[in-house]
This record gives structure tokens, sequence and C-alpha cells, in this order.
């Protein structure tokens, strides 16, 4: 006869993966859960109630967001959710990824390749081109999220591979670098 299994046993890698997400992005929202976990869409909606239920994530006011802590929810960053939607663009073929620090938003191994997300803010482009003018040195493959495509012109970011932006249902289009 088979053992019963706990709810640990069932869920206990998905639970911490999710925990680990939520707490390394700050806050995402239903959507960009469930889309980091195809097909575990119904697991992932169980294990939020739960850990919702438990107080190891809250869920913010309008029910459509959740974060690491009570706190976090008033702190979005509205770069790094954005980033979110690009990674999950990606997820099914991306083997690790993780918040990355100033000014990459998530850097991700692809086919055994580093990527990094670098979100730009409208009227921050000269800020970030100047951050960045000396980083030649660098492996990764840059996707540059802007604001709105007419910034892209105004961007020179070293190892840049392509570029992106959000439309408003989070989906995410992306625009091929001309040869200069």
């Amino acid at each position: 006869m088979d053992a019963l299994k706990t709810r640990e046993q069932l869920y206990g890698n998905e639970a911490s993966d999710l925990l680990r997400n939520i707490t390394m992005y700050r806050t995402l929202t239903e959507d960009q859960v469930y889309r980091l976990y195809p097909g575990k869409e119904a697991v992932m909606k169980n294990l939020l109630t739960h850990l919702v239920r438990q107080g190891r994530v809250y869920r913010d006011a309008e029910g459509r967001r959740f974060s690491a802590n009570a706190e976090c929810d008033a702190k979005v960053d509205a770069g790094l959710l954005a980033a979110v939607w690009v990674l999950i663009d990606f997820i099914d073929k991306v083997e690790y990824h993780s918040a990355g620090d100033f000014p990459v938003k998530i850097g991700f191994f692809l086919d055994g390749e580093l990527y990094e997300i670098i979100y730009v803010p409208h009227e921050q482009e000269m800020m970030l081109n100047h951050a960045l003018a000396g980083q030649n040195e660098t492996d990764a493959r840059r996707i540059v999220l802007v604001d709105r495509p007419d910034q892209i012109g105004a961007i020179d970011i070293p190892n840049t591979t392509g570029f992106c932006s959000l439309n408003s249902d989070g989906s995410v289009r992306y625009y091929k670098l001309e040869a200069k």
C-alpha cells in the first residue's frame, strides 16, 4: 500500500521556489506567478492561498499582487516588475534566474549564456548610458527594456542584444537592432 504524502512532500519544491521568487522579486502579480510556472496554475493558486493564510506571503488590497512582506507592496519597483514579464517570455528555456544589482534588474542563463535585463525609465537614458559606458568587459547579452520605443535611439549601452517594451496586457514587444 502506498504511503500518504504530506503537503510538504507534494508541494515542498514548488513552495520553496515560489517563496524564493516572491522574496527575490519583492512583488509579483498573480498572472506573473502563473506564467513563471507554466502548466502548474492550479498548484500555484493553492500554494498562494496557503502561503497567504500562513502569513508568509501578503496579497495587496486589490488582490492582484503578492509580496514578501506587508510593507513591500507599498514600494513596488515598477522596473523590476516589468523585467519579470521579459523573463517570463524565456522561462521555459531558462536554466537559472535571479534579481540583479543596479542597473541590471534580472540576470538569467539560457543555453549556457548569461543575459541581463536592464530597465531604462523614460528620460533616464543618458544616466544609464553613462553608468554603463565603461562596462564593455561583460560576457552578458543585454536586453534593454524601455518605457517607450522612441527612447531606443538615445540609448548606447555596450553588449545590447535587443530592445523591448511592455504592452498594457504585460506582453512584450521586441525591437530588432539595425546594423550601424
